[in-house]
């Protein structure tokens, strides 16, 4: 039985974002991405489709990036590598900065502004 990844983001370059069901995670020395099941975000067949449950292959050319929702990869069993630098403990993440309250007017600025 073959394990499909579902509902993975596909972003292709200059257009909205799709829906779709990657047969594999890619590879490096993949050249395109071949997926099915090719919907909008909102679930509706794309306008330049035919049949929704045809087999799609998009050149990487095209991709800016393809988005693996993690839940989707580990119902699947296909292993997720994360690197150790992308994952961020509690104690390192980034700290709101304090709300200095109103912020000052540099004059010299609105004087500037007022000359333009």
């Amino acid at each position: 039985m073959r394990r499909v990844i579902k509902n993975a983001v596909l972003h292709i370059a200059n257009e909205q974002p799709l829906l779709c069901d990657l047969f594999e995670l890619p590879n490096p020395s993949d050249v395109a991405l071949r997926c099915t099941n090719l919907r909008m975000m909102d679930g509706k067949r794309p306008v330049f489709i035919d049949d929704i449950s045809s087999v799609f292959i998009f050149p990487y050319l095209h991709i800016r990036f393809v988005e693996v929702p993690p839940a989707a990869a580990a119902a699947t069993g296909l292993p997720i590598q994360v690197p150790v630098a992308a994952a961020v403990t509690a104690s390192q993440a980034p700290v709101p900065a304090e709300d200095d309250g109103e912020l000052e007017i540099d004059e010299d600025f609105l004087r500037r502004i007022r000359e333009v």
